[in-house]
């Protein structure tokens, strides 16, 4: 890895406040630090727990952080994500994810009255269903302004070839994608193909589907890393992921508000902490084998 690229004019740097990346289709600032909405958010309008997603997302967005990522495949969680907002602004990324033109155009219908959005920031082709039939739809959406960006996703290694041919060939605004510690197949051609194509990248299962921390459960954090301020395993492997410099945007899912704010924590800026680069990166790796 090379050192993450420098913060872009205007990005917050102060102490505590989030480093942002740039969506290179735009030059937009974007938060290196997102929210996944997998299972979590999945939550009927009668449920208690919608109380628990507000002060999530509440905590969310006061900490400058913007983009949401949800989809129609995961039950219940468009609608709890538009009940959590309560009409505040977010930069909402959702997906399509069914078979054919007219039936995507009505699911991506429905995403926008559960989101209760007029505009929806990025709309993604969910696993690269009927992929190049929904692209056509995202290209004239994006053109009258109903949406802002398009891209495509994937959660295993076994699509990596799929998307990569789509980012080198399909003008891609985003590209989501599986990257951990554990799981770096994407440093071998996609991160580099978003790179080269300036394509912006959201990595989700950013710690495995916590079998990362499973694996680390009752093992020490390595000295270094205390001493840098660094709290538990969890937020200095998602700080690794941002390490690298393709790397736009990490969305880990949390229903829980004391997530959230270790995930901003782990994020946010602090003096006490040398820059996510390389050498962050090695020794966050290092320690890994270590524990």
């Amino acid at each position: 890895m090379s050192p993450p690229p420098a913060l872009a004019a205007g990005a917050a740097a102060a102490p505590g406040s989030l480093p942002q990346r740039v969506i290179p289709s735009s030059g937009e600032c974007l938060p290196v630090l997102g929210l996944g909405t997998f299972r979590a958010f999945d939550v009927p309008a009668q449920s208690d727990a919608n109380d628990e997603l507000s002060a999530v997302a509440t905590g969310f967005l006061a900490s400058g952080a913007r983009l949401i990522d949800t989809s129609p495949m995961y039950g219940e969680a468009e609608a709890a994500v538009g009940r959590a907002l309560e009409g505040r602004p977010a930069f909402l990324a959702t997906k399509v994810w069914t078979q054919g033109r007219r039936e995507g155009i009505a699911q991506m219908q429905r995403s926008f009255d559960r989101l209760r959005a007029k505009t929806i920031d990025l709309m993604q082709v969910h696993n690269l269903v009927d992929v190049e039939t929904h692209l056509d739809t995202l290209r004239a959406w994006k053109a009258e302004g109903r949406i802002r960006y398009l891209g495509v996703t994937h959660y295993h290694g076994s699509a990596h070839a799929a998307l990569e041919t789509l980012v080198r060939s399909a003008r891609l605004d985003f590209v989501q994608l599986n990257y951990n510690a554990l799981d770096r197949e994407a440093e071998a051609r996609l991160l580099p193909a978003a790179a080269d194509c300036g394509t912006a990248v959201l990595v989700n299962r950013p710690l495995g589907q916590g079998e990362l921390l499973r694996r680390l459960r009752g093992r020490s954090l390595p000295a270094w890393a205390r001493a840098q301020g660094w709290t538990g395993w969890a937020p200095l492997l998602l700080a690794w992921v941002v390490a690298h410099p393709a790397v736009t945007c990490v969305i880990p899912a949390t229903a829980d508000p004391t997530h959230m704010a270790e995930n901003i924590a782990a994020l946010a800026l602090d003096a006490r902490r040398p820059p996510l680069d390389a050498h962050f990166a090695a020794r966050v790796v290092a320690a890994l084998r270590s524990a």
